[in-house]
């Protein structure tokens, strides 16, 4: 009796002690990192990320190109797996900081340009590749007035090309404005897990939590040109004048044989009434991002109002013939299925076995372990746990989430192929095809896409070791977990029919039409759905843009589901009531088609909306992701539709007995 009563104890202290730190804490910040303050003169390092491109999609380090190396040597940042995937590569930067001390300082000046440096430089500059620097985790933000409007962007140019000119001119001088927010506290310190991550707000002396908050990382470019002469006596850190950016070239730092660089920046710290947790929203709110939260809303309303009609359509015609048959006596019953039409006659084949079965229970757990991924990770997204701040969190999510799902790939495949055969001989092969089909098929269009990176020595290629990380993870977690499922899929009872099928396949009426074209054709309607949401990640993932309204994606993605569901069991209902019994792989595709018109909107936005995407090895980059996410829609809106039409023909012929 002791040991319970002890238990209970500790249960009760734990309860308690929670309660009191609750009380005790004065907020709590889930996403993003963590807030910094820091003292008047503390030193602030600048980081730097890849340098890329929207014209040619392949990133490249930092110090691919000419530029000051910090004294300690180039010393690169941890990074998580979805950086590692997204091609990001963070290193250290010379460019220091004193907090709230504006200075303006000389770093370097290089050697003379050789010719390969030259053409290097000349060859960014043109693709218009772009300089990516971080501070206390903000990207560096740039204003530009074009066409009269003031548009915002993350990063600088390595340099620009005059209209008026044949030469090309290096971005040398860098004018940095950061935004602080002094920071007073109410006796309050951020304890967190790490750089990026939670924290939690909590007590503490006041001394240690007052300071500065870096609310704003702004940055304006200039090239100048200096004496090579002059700068080379002064060295790294060294005070230099003030300056203001030239306007004309004669001033301006060319790209050319011979020529030596010296590069300076100055930083000025300007207050700001901006608090922490909401300097993210000048990144979330750049012009050419910004959601049309009309538009979105007009097609849902749209979309819904289709829905309700197809669905109280379906629901009345059903329910007729149902209604109308179980009125009838047994008598009239039998006479009436000598004269029946329709859905009533292929009652012996409905449930016959498909063609390529193995195929379909694979590609169905497959299907179910995406849609169980995204569902999940724009979930957690749309209540703020992967927020911008937190790079490669999102994707990193997304990949754990899939390998863990192994589970219910594995279980639904394996219950599906007991379903339909009627025995469990034969689950191991299952299992291991659904957890080798999507990734196989993944890692064969990486592994082609890696070479391509690798033969331009882009930062975007996976190191040989991340290659192997990823093939450990997949046979060391996704393939046990799936062969884990599968077993826990023979245990479980198959769905009986409520039917028997006849040995003898019925005979499938001609028609005027061939059925795959009303299944291509239903595909539009899912479509309708997400092609507003798709241009805007398709502008986040190739333009460089922040996505962030996850809420709306969930809307979205819940109305998909909703829609999928119907189209595919209003196209099996039209399919029976015309004696098609094969109706299986139909139902698949006839929610599943719609990833058809998402490659093929790809295909349109790659040809319309990103033209300044330059060469062949781009434009198969982009088709290459673009036909993974493509696979991917297929094998989860046919999954959603597939298994409501079947839990749809179950119940159908479940609710009336033919004889």
């Amino acid at each position: 009796m002791a040991s319970p009563l002890i238990s209970t104890r500790r249960y009760w202290a734990v309860f308690l002690y929670v309660i009191l730190v609750s009380h005790a804490c004065n907020g709590f910040y889930l996403p993003g990192s963590y807030m910094h303050t820091y003292s008047t003169g503390e030193e602030i390092i600048v980081k730097v990320n890849s340098l890329t491109s929207i014209e040619t999609e392949l990133p490249f380090s930092y110090y691919s190109l000419p530029y000051c190396k910090p004294p300690g040597g180039v010393k690169k940042s941890a990074e998580n797996l979805g950086e590692l995937l997204m091609g990001d590569q963070i290193d250290n930067s010379p460019y220091r900081f004193k907090m709230n001390v504006n200075e303006s300082i000389y770093l370097c000046t290089t050697p003379p340009l050789n010719e390969h440096e030259v053409k290097l430089l000349k060859q960014r500059t043109r693709d218009l590749y772009q300089v990516n620097m971080i501070l206390d985790n903000l990207p560096a933000l740039r204003y530009a007035n074009q066409n009269g409007l003031k548009i915002q962007w993350t990063g600088f140019p390595v340099g620009y090309s005059p209209q008026n000119s044949n030469e090309d001119y290096i971005i040398n001088h860098l004018k940095f404005r950061v935004l602080i927010h002094e920071y007073e506290g109410a006796g309050i310190q951020i304890i967190g897990t790490g750089e990026e991550g939670m924290g939690v707000i909590s007590e503490t002396d006041k001394s240690k939590a007052s300071g500065f908050e870096i609310v704003g990382f702004e940055v304006v470019p200039c090239s100048v040109k200096y004496e090579p002469e002059k700068m080379t006596k002064l060295h790294m850190y060294d005070n230099s004048s003030s300056i203001s950016c030239p306007l004309e070239l004669e001033k301006s730092q060319i790209i050319r044989e011979q020529e030596r660089v010296s590069f300076t920046y100055e930083v000025e710290f300007v207050k700001s009434d901006i608090r922490w947790p909401s300097r993210w929203d000048a990144y979330l709110k750049m012009e050419g991002a910004r959601v049309h939260w009309f538009s979105i809303l007009n097609s849902l309303m749209v979309i819904f109002f289709l829905a309700g009609i197809v669905f109280v359509i379906f629901l009345r015609t059903v329910r007729r013939d149902l209604t109308k048959y179980e009125e009838l006596d047994k008598e009239a019953q039998a006479q009436m299925n000598e004269e029946l039409s329709g859905w009533k006659l292929v009652v012996g084949d409905v449930f016959r076995e498909p063609n390529h079965s193995t195929l379909l229970c694979v590609m169905i757990g497959d299907g179910v372990q995406i849609t169980g991924m995204a569902v999940v990770t724009i979930v957690f997204a749309a209540f703020g746990f992967m927020s911008p701040a937190s790079r490669g969190m999102l994707l990193t999510g997304m990949i754990l989430l899939y390998l863990f799902l192994g589970i219910a790939a594995g279980y639904v495949s394996v219950r599906a192929w007991r379903t339909i055969k009627g025995t469990s001989e034969g689950w191991r092969s299952v299992s291991w095809s659904t957890a080798c089909f999507f990734p196989g098929i993944v890692f064969v269009i990486l592994t082609v896409l890696n070479f391509i990176l690798w033969g331009s020595r882009s930062t975007g290629a996976l190191p040989i070791s991340l290659f192997f990380t990823l093939l450990a993870l997949w046979f060391c977690i996704s393939v046990p977990l799936t062969l884990l499922g599968g077993y826990l899929g023979t245990r479980a009872e198959p769905i009986s029919y409520p039917v028997r099928t006849n040995q003898i396949p019925r005979e499938i009426p001609a028609r005027k039409y061939p059925s795959w074209l009303l299944v291509l054709g239903a595909g539009t309607l899912p479509f309708g759905t997400l092609f507003i949401e798709l241009f805007f990640i398709l502008s986040s993932i190739w333009l460089g843009r922040f996505y962030y309204v996850f809420g709306f994606l969930l809307i979205v993605l819940l109305l998909l589901v909703t829609v999928c569901a119907e189209v595919s069991v209003v196209l099996t209902y039209m399919h029976l009531c015309v004696e098609d019994w094969m109706w299986w792989w139909k139902a698949f595709y006839a929610s599943g088609s719609v990833a058809l018109y998402v490659f093929l909107y790809s295909i349109n936005y790659l040809v319309f909306d990103l033209q300044s995407l330059s060469g062949p090895v781009s434009a198969i980059l982009y088709l290459g992701y673009s036909l993974i996410m493509a696979v991917a829609i297929m094998l989860s809106t046919g999954t959603i539709g597939f298994l409501t039409s079947f839990y749809f023909v179950h119940y159908l012929f479940s609710s009336v007995k033919i004889d």
